[in-house]
């Protein structure tokens, strides 16, 4: 055994030398600088979980249920397989994509390790089918989207879809850049409560994507996190079902973190939609291969939650009646900002737990400063961690740094 302060382990390789330094994730740098700040009236708005009136994340109802049942009936820890719990990808497959399609021949699922999970694994599945394709990514996205398709091997191109100082998507400049995309490329859209801007494309735009991606044989990978958390569990889905019923090929990364609020346990899907029926046996056995190799076998506890509470009429009921009170919750924040400060009417206008302020980061910093105020650099807040008592504070501190 070689002695740590020997001169033989010096000599010893060490090619960690070589890695380069990675920047600190922003986001997780503003939990210890919120936790540190003792000002009583300090605002989060950085952390994408929702929050109560109380600024707490609880364990859904539902979920204490269905926790409470699995506790007393589940008779065993065995593996399930590397598709997880088939029932969960099917039930939830109903609640995201409709009973026509997810019953079609031509789907396939699987159960994922949260929505992060879903993108990597078809990420990986893409660049298998399709390792010269190009990943068109709108600008801004949620962070980590690019490095997930980076990091499978796949080359990734950014598009123009929010324009942040009109607080609007400019729908001319996204089909503009999206001229250059190449038949067998892949386009990734946000199914609803767009992840950071709160932007919601119209049902005509949808149906333009839906004919461009057919005419260019362009594959849609839809990224659907916050399903209900916008205008409801049908509204939320409605764009998703119709490019899946337009199109041959589509991919939908599916997660239950919000809807579910099931952050820590990690519970996602993964669906595909083959042109033909026949196809999909074989996209099934490289999704399972794929999922084998990346994480084994994807964690139970909260995909049976999950399972449960949809197999049961009223744990569903319940879940659905507690979602509808977080989606009011948050539309109600959205139109009491846009009603006190006119110039944040668009506020009003989106949906989802996000919303991008025209802000520059020397802006978010002085928030922070100042007023104890903390946001991402990049002007995004988390609607949920606004209340009605702390609105004022919010925007009278805005009015003062960003006028």
């Amino acid at each position: 055994m070689i002695d740590a302060y020997s001169p033989v382990a010096a000599r010893a390789w060490d090619g960690f030398d070589q890695l380069d330094a990675v920047p600190a994730d922003a986001l997780l740098g503003l939990i210890g600088l919120y936790r540190s700040d003792d000002r009583p009236d300090k605002i989060d708005l950085g952390v994408g979980v929702f929050r109560n009136d109380d600024g707490a994340t609880p364990v859904m109802r539902a979920v204490k249920s269905a926790e409470a049942h699995l506790l007393q009936d589940q008779s065993t820890k065995s593996y399930l397989g590397a598709d997880g719990d088939s029932r969960f990808a099917e039930l939830l497959a109903e609640v995201a994509l409709g009973s026509d399609i997810a019953r079609s021949p031509r789907l396939c699922g699987v159960q994922t390790p949260g929505g992060t999970g879903a993108l990597r694994l078809g990420a990986e599945l893409l660049q298998r089918a399709a390792p010269d394709a190009t990943v068109w990514i709108g600008e801004p996205t949620w962070p980590n989207h690019g490095p997930i398709f980076l990091s499978a091997g796949l080359k990734v191109a950014g598009h123009r879809f929010y324009d942040v100082a009109a607080a609007t998507i400019d729908f001319a400049a996204m089909m503009e850049d999206l001229e250059a995309a190449m038949p067998g490329d892949i386009l990734l859209l946000h199914g609803c409560c767009h992840n950071p801007t709160g932007a919601t494309l119209a049902p005509g735009q949808w149906a333009t994507i839906a004919g461009f991606c057919e005419e260019k044989g362009i594959i849609p990978l839809i990224d659907l996190a916050y399903q209900g958390l916008g205008d409801g569990l049908d509204e939320d889905a409605a764009a998703t079902r119709a490019m899946f019923a337009a199109l041959p090929a589509a991919l939908l990364a599916y997660s239950c973190d919000k809807n579910f609020g099931l952050y820590r346990d990690r519970v996602g899907a993964l669906w595909v939609q083959s042109p033909r029926a026949g196809t999909a046996p074989l996209v099934r056995g490289n999704m399972f291969a794929l999922a084998r190799s990346l994480w084994s076998m994807p964690p139970d506890h909260g995909a049976a939650l999950v399972r449960i509470i949809l197999d049961s009429r009223d744990l569903r009921a319940d879940w659905e009646a507690e979602l509808s009170a977080m989606r009011l919750r948050i539309n109600g924040l959205r139109e009491t900002v846009a009603a006190r400060q006119p110039s944040l009417a668009f506020i009003g206008r989106q949906r989802g737990m996000f919303a991008m302020l025209p802000m520059a980061p020397g802006e978010v910093a002085e928030m922070r400063a100042r007023h104890g105020i903390y946001m991402a650099p990049n002007g995004r807040i988390n609607i949920a961690g606004l209340t009605r008592e702390n609105i004022p504070h919010f925007l009278a501190s805005l009015g003062q740094v960003a006028p």
